[in-house]
């Protein structure tokens, strides 16, 4: 959870891997490596990486799990990940930095309405 945050957060403040790892002395790998959790990422360095995207380091643990949650509503829990996952894909990015863009309430609610209509077609509609 937490290395997909850093990279929403990376993604959404349009700063690369290479030039996070710069400014932290790392390569582009490590950072990489956190990003897909495939490496932990130490509280100090956490808390270098939340001073970097200019954000508190407890924005990388919004939305995680916790020991109460363990056992229940997994529905939700899922689809909040699965929000989080999109989110932190370049696709999810930029959906949501021109979605922000856009000033009038009643034209975000035509679009979100668009966004569900076509969620719930058939993919054989969508892709003709």
């Amino acid at each position: 959870h937490v290395g997909s945050r850093v990279r929403m957060r990376r993604m959404l403040a349009g700063v690369s891997q290479e030039r996070l790892g710069e400014a932290l002395g790392l390569t582009f790998q490590q950072v990489q490596k956190y990003e897909k959790g495939t490496n932990r990422i130490s509280a100090s360095r956490l808390q270098q990486i939340s001073k970097m995207l200019g954000v508190p380091v407890a924005f990388f643990f919004d939305g995680a799990p916790t020991d109460d949650s363990i056992g229940e509503g997994f529905a939700d829990a899922s689809a909040t990940t699965y929000v989080a996952d999109f989110l932190a894909t370049s696709e999810g990015v930029q959906l949501t930095k021109a979605f922000v863009r856009i000033k009038s309430p009643r034209v975000r609610r035509r679009i979100v309405d668009l966004v569900e209509s076509l969620g719930d077609s058939p993919v054989e509609t969508i892709e003709q």
